[in-house]
């Protein structure tokens, strides 16, 4: 295993919608530092600028609000407002710029208890382990880790495949008891990863690309998330460099 490092999850909020983060996803991240995006997407022709001037101040003091929500808890939080045209842009800039290893996408939480760890290969699977083992630290979130094998052929390296990570969580910390697995055989594996859901509070996925835009916001994970009524992290490949063909990142609030 590499040698660990400081983690952080971003937690994207539009504040001028009255998004909120529920107080089980605050008292379940309370252990691992959160870059708290208070966002909110404009019309192409506003400026930020104007933008600012015109909600600047009870943007601010929404997400001023959220933060104290999470300091409250003992949880290490910062805290960054934006005003974007693109925010699925400004989501994968200020990850990188942050150094954030996962992306909570909200959904409502009213009871926190149990995770869904969906696997798709080995691609990270320390790295995977380490952020987990940070998030349940202080907890005490049962985890299932979960793999959908496309035939019988491959079920069992899927088998290897989680034998893996559960040995990378214990050796990261995390106590065996608390860790389940399962592999399933299914041709429709975002289908498969939903239904898993349903018994779960919590759905957790590994990103195997290096875009949090593709990987996240136009891939499997941003199509769980809207199929599903859990919230979703999305785990960040340890890949911390934006595409090269980026356009210049949206102007920024705080």
């Amino acid at each position: 295993m590499s040698a660990p490092r400081d983690h952080r999850v971003l937690i994207p909020v539009d504040v001028l919608e009255g998004e909120s983060v529920p107080e089980t996803i605050v008292d379940a991240f309370a252990s691992i530092p959160v870059v708290l995006l208070g966002y909110r997407e404009i019309p192409d022709q506003t400026s930020p600028e104007q933008a600012r001037d015109e909600y600047g101040d009870r943007a601010r003091a929404d997400l001023e609000e959220l933060r104290t929500v999470f300091e409250d808890a003992g949880c290490d939080v910062t805290s960054r407002l934006v005003f974007t045209h693109d925010r699925l842009q400004t989501f994968e800039r200020v990850a990188v710029e942050d150094a954030c290893d996962a992306v909570l996408i909200l959904n409502p939480a009213p009871i926190l208890e149990t995770v869904l760890v969906a696997l798709r290969g080995d691609v990270n699977v320390d790295h995977i382990a380490r952020l987990l083992a940070t998030i349940l630290a202080d907890t005490t979130l049962e985890l299932t880790l979960f793999h959908v094998a496309p035939d019988d052929a491959q079920k069992a390296a899927g088998t290897a495949l989680l034998e893996t990570a559960r040995s990378e969580l214990v050796a990261a910390g995390v106590d065996d008891d608390r860790i389940d697995s399962t592999v399933v055989v299914d041709d429709s594996p975002t289908a498969a990863i939903v239904e898993a859901s349903a018994d779960h509070d919590l759905l957790v996925a590994g990103e195997s690309r290096p875009s949090i835009r593709r990987a996240i916001f136009r891939d499997r994970a941003k199509r769980l998330a809207r199929r599903t009524v859990d919230p979703v992290v999305v785990i960040r490949g340890e890949y911390l460099e934006p595409e090269a063909d980026e356009a210049t990142a949206p102007t920024e609030d705080g």
